[in-house]
């Protein structure tokens, strides 16, 4: 068959439509797109801080996008007959929905049960930034979730059962990946995970767990050594131009 006779399809993972008319439409349309900017994040923390935390979350989401497909093809229920988009594939539950709600789940538990930032000094203060912190995780899946309504991809059931599946298979991941482990240091969580960090590929790679030995995953601590390193590095560089 020739190629201009070949049927053509839609990506429709990057291919979103809205209302022209409407700059909330756009500015939804760029939202609703930032579950696949993830993805690249995700890979370039992995690779740049070997963060077995970061890794585990990314492959959580990747198994939490499997089971998407799976349900779609269980349940093969349409999207909204209304929309007119012709897309590829079915509508329940919602991918997109499922994907932040996935996302938030795993980043607040984690963010309330173990990691710690720097003090300012102020207590008001501290918490003020990380309820603020917990407000925009929360904004941002709402926001992805609506968008997916309003540009009439989903229906709100579709939507609401994809967030819940993805809040619930984050919660639970994060709690027997991640807390159980810490909490529990003699259980079998903790010790497949000890197993995992101690393999030769995870060594090989370089694999680390820096929440298991500083609240701030080695922050702060990364952050002095190079501040160290900075200051001896420029008195020397100082020396040397004097001389």
């Amino acid at each position: 068959m020739p190629a201009a006779a070949a049927e053509r399809v839609s990506l429709d993972l990057t291919h979103v439509v809205y209302d022209a008319s409407s700059h909330t439409s756009c500015v939804l349309a760029l939202l609703t797109l930032s579950p696949i900017l993830l993805m690249p994040a995700y890979a370039a923390l992995a690779v740049q801080t070997r963060e077995l935390t970061i890794i585990n979350m990314w492959a959580g989401q990747f198994f939490s996008e499997g089971l998407n497909i799976v349900l779609k093809r269980a349940f093969r229920e349409e999207r909204p007959p209304d929309s007119k988009l012709h897309l590829n594939g079915y509508g329940f539950p919602s991918s997109h929905s499922q994907y932040m709600g996935y996302f938030g789940a795993f980043l607040t538990c984690h963010l309330y049960f173990r990691h710690r930032f720097a003090s300012t000094g102020n207590v008001l203060l501290d918490r003020s930034f990380r309820l603020l912190l917990y407000a925009v995780i929360t904004s941002w899946v709402a926001l992805v979730a609506y968008s997916r309504l309003s540009l009439l991809y989903h229906t709100p059931r579709q939507v609401a059962w994809g967030l819940t599946i993805g809040a619930l298979l984050g919660t639970v991941h994060y709690i027997v990946t991640e807390l159980l482990p810490y909490r529990r240091p003699h259980s079998v969580f903790s010790r497949v995970r000890t197993a995992v960090l101690r393999h030769p590929l995870m060594q090989w790679a370089q694999v680390r767990d820096g929440w298991a030995i500083w609240p701030d995953g080695g922050r702060e601590i990364e952050w002095k050594h190079w501040k160290e390193m900075y200051e001896q590095h420029q008195t020397s560089f100082h020396q040397k131009r004097t001389n």
